[in-house]
């Protein structure tokens, strides 16, 4: 069974056992997701999260932050981040380390971790969140 070509959902049934076991596949596009501006003042598009797919745990967004923007300093009280550098540089601050990064970059921000992000150039990375990313969840000084 598929839907639009930005939001496929497929089924398959195969374990050999004879049960009726249907595991579903959610495949969404990046083109397909629309922009909209968080709490921190970053745009992002969510991939995949509890809004537009069965997500449980996780989130996955795509971000972007323009040439001489930054994101407002901020934590999460629960969610574990990892930001994977696409385009661009920046500098990462995390409770006050700070580091050059660029594409290629992975960076770990722990939960309860103060952090901002400085772009030097346009800067468009990858976003994970777990448990999901929530506006509740995001608190600033």
């Amino acid at each position: 069974m598929f839907s639009d070509p930005g939001h496929r959902t497929l089924s398959a049934c195969q374990d050999g056992d004879g049960r009726d076991d249907t595991a579903r596949m959610t495949v969404l596009n990046l083109r397909t997701q629309p922009p909209f501006t968080t709490k921190d003042g970053s745009t992002i598009r969510s991939i995949l999260d509890r809004a537009n797919a069965p997500v449980q745990n996780q989130s996955l967004a795509e971000a972007q932050v323009p040439a001489g923007g930054a994101t407002q300093r901020h934590y999460h009280k629960l969610s574990e981040e990892f930001y994977f550098i696409l385009e661009g540089n920046g500098e990462m601050e995390i409770n006050g380390e700070k580091r050059t990064v660029g594409p290629g970059d992975a960076i770990l921000i722990p939960p309860g971790a103060w952090h901002t992000i400085v772009a030097r150039e346009t800067l468009r990375f990858l976003c994970c969140c777990a448990p999901a990313y929530a506006h509740e969840d995001t608190y600033f000084e």
